[in-house]
């Protein structure tokens, strides 16, 4: 199994609780989520038909301010699964440190996997990865430079997950370009990871080949249902996006008294530097907060933002012993 975030069973067996008593803030999801209101009947009844499925493209190109083909699939991590098929084995090459997932699903597949530092180490390669922003030190790439590597490349794929926030880095508008492939989440931004509702975008060629494999009802009704009236709520993303800055400063500062140093993040989570991360994320995880360690930065720990004023209180208190 490969590391990720959001694992509360392995902090259950550790430190005990309930599932419902902890504060999961090891993954970069947004805990005030979209308020997704009734949903009909029909959605939980009926196969989804190809006129909803198509209404969630159109929400989502107009979300994502694209003209490009899109097609929806069970989050992001499902379109992770379905590239290495896009092309027959080859040089992969993915812009590192980043989401795991990826050297581990095109090495499984047969593909030469190097993980690299620089878009220069990229050149040549027939499919190339880069995570912007990135996950999970939330280094962020001008579209310009992207572009640049474009033409060096055989396939990039940009894994636009943590973008929802500040769109401007998004190269959604440019991804009917050959060679071009958008990855985007639901999920994280609004707060609805359980849905399992994720987007790729790009060349009509690409996209047409996700499809067929995702097969006639890659996601469902609900999430159809849900993902067409949050797609289409303007003044809610932009009421979170700026709430996401302002939390962004205020965790920072309540970590200062740790001695802890922020060395990035995104607007869903913040990455610090730690005397011991393995020990500072055992406090925390006695006050019932679970966090993120890397074993290969065992300095590095990585807190997703409060929700609610009570797990701010309480992530001040658990801080504060």
């Amino acid at each position: 199994m490969r590391e990720h975030g959001g694992n509360l069973d392995l902090a259950r067996q550790r430190f005990g609780g309930r599932a419902e008593d902890w504060i999961d803030l090891s993954t970069g999801i947004n805990r005030l989520p979209y308020p997704v209101g009734e949903i009909g009947a029909h959605y939980w009844n009926a196969l989804p038909s190809r006129a909803e499925i198509e209404a969630l493209h159109h929400a989502a190109q107009h979300a994502y301010g694209t003209s490009a083909p899109v097609v929806a699939m069970g989050g992001a991590q499902a379109a992770i699964q379905l590239l290495p098929q896009l092309a027959p084995p080859g040089r992969a090459r993915i812009l590192a440190p980043t989401y795991n997932e990826y050297a581990g699903v095109l090495s499984a597949a047969g593909w030469d996997v190097q993980e690299v530092d620089e878009f220069d180490a990229m050149a040549g390669a027939d499919i190339a990865i880069v995570v912007n922003p990135n996950n999970p030190d939330g280094r962020c790439h001008l579209q310009k430079d992207l572009l640049a590597l474009l033409p060096r490349v055989g396939r990039l794929v940009i894994d636009e997950s943590f973008v929802d926030a500040v769109p401007q880095l998004s190269l959604a508008p440019e991804a009917a370009q050959p060679g071009l492939l958008i990855l985007r989440s639901f999920g994280k931004f609004y707060g609805l990871a359980g849905l399992r509702l994720g987007f790729a975008i790009g060349n009509a060629a690409d996209i047409g080949r996700l499809s067929a494999m995702s097969g006639p009802w890659p996601v469902s009704g609900v999430a159809i249902a849900i993902g067409c009236r949050a797609l289409a709520d303007n003044s809610w993303a932009e009421a979170t996006s700026a709430r996401l800055v302002r939390d962004c400063v205020r965790l920072d500062v309540l970590v200062q008294a740790q001695g802890w140093r922020l060395v990035g993040g995104t607007p869903l989570f913040r990455l610090y530097e730690t005397p011991d991360a393995l020990a500072a994320q055992e406090e925390l995880a006695r006050g019932q907060i679970w966090s993120r360690v890397f074993a290969k930065e065992p300095t590095w720990l990585r807190l997703g933002l409060p929700g609610s004023e009570a797990e701010w209180t309480r992530l001040a208190e658990v801080l504060a012993r």
